[in-house]
């Protein structure tokens, strides 16, 4: 009985909204890109450059505002990249977005280096401010990203634009005959995706921490993807989807001190979750139907 108050209790609660943050964040980026018909396994990548950025921000500027600025400028520039590989070039969108997860991961480990000395972490820098609303006291990471579910949500499906996104998701060719110019809304998506994943870089390593870690997203970004994948690709699933991870993180951090459970299985319990649900619920989700085809005019 004790076990199960403790994992419904007020700390679980509040646990599962700040670990759900990066993945809301994050899963919302990839529904920009993966809407319009681009593949975005990048966002991993993208958040662990985000999450240095933030950092390297502050300690640069003394303005955890600044360091958060960072965070989305170079998300949205690693995101370019890859909409220039996978749009303009047609490259393979997953081996792109695999390559950028490999140089991030190399990258900030070279910059850790580079600008303090170290290959673990980075010194204590400073976090955002905290907002208290009520009974509410988070970042404000934490308000913008649940702020963003509903935007997003309008802005998909009760605006025009939000129609030719998911029209150039579905069927490329045909909108094209309609004027939309595909490749450019492509590239916007993608470069969405970046700067919505590296705000949840942001919200790892001056949301929580204050400082950055190597390869601190620790898959987070994956995990994002799966959550949009069982949401449907629809901001609202996404969002309860990112929920139920964060939900079993809270439940591996509050329970890894459980004397009978081994810790090791207690710290796998979000991924073992991730596995089951994509195991469970990838083939029944119809994603659009033009996702991770390179959109050639002359192709029919």
């Amino acid at each position: 009985m004790d076990i199960i108050l403790q994992i419904f209790s007020l700390t679980i609660l509040w646990s599962t909204i700040r670990l759900a943050t990066p993945l809301i964040l994050a899963s919302l980026g990839g529904i920009f890109s993966e809407r319009s018909g681009v593949i975005n396994i990048a966002l991993e990548g993208i958040m662990l450059v985000g999450a240095f950025a933030g950092i390297y921000g502050m300690h640069l500027t003394g303005s955890a505002w600044f360091g958060v600025l960072f965070s989305i400028i170079v998300g949205l520039l690693i995101a370019g990249i890859h909409a220039v590989v996978t749009v303009k070039f047609k490259t393979n969108q997953v081996v792109s977005g695999t390559a950028i997860n490999i140089l991030a991961s190399g990258l900030t480990v070279f910059l850790l280096d580079v600008v303090w000395n170290v290959s673990g972490s980075s010194p204590r820098i400073g976090r955002l401010p905290t907002w208290t609303l009520g009974p509410l006291s988070f970042n404000p990471i934490v308000y913008i990203a649940f702020i963003m579910v509903p935007v997003v949500w309008v802005v998909l499906y009760k605006t025009p634009w939000g129609l030719r996104i998911r029209a150039v998701g579905e069927h490329p060719h045909a909108a094209d005959t309609m004027g939309i110019n595909v490749n450019r809304i492509r590239f916007i998506c993608v470069m969405l995706s970046g700067a919505f994943g590296g705000i949840a870089g942001a919200a790892l390593s001056l949301g929580e921490l204050g400082i950055f870690q190597r390869e601190m997203t620790a898959g987070r970004g994956f995990i994002a993807l799966a959550a949009m994948i069982f949401g449907k690709w629809n901001p609202v699933g996404a969002f309860l989807a990112s929920l139920l991870f964060a939900f079993a993180q809270a439940i591996s951090l509050s329970a890894i001190n459980i004397p009978f459970i081994p810790r090791e299985l207690i710290n796998t319990l979000p991924y073992i979750v991730t596995i089951i649900v994509l195991a469970t619920f990838v083939g029944k989700s119809a994603a659009p139907k033009a996702v991770g085809k390179a959109y050639d005019k002359g192709e029919r």
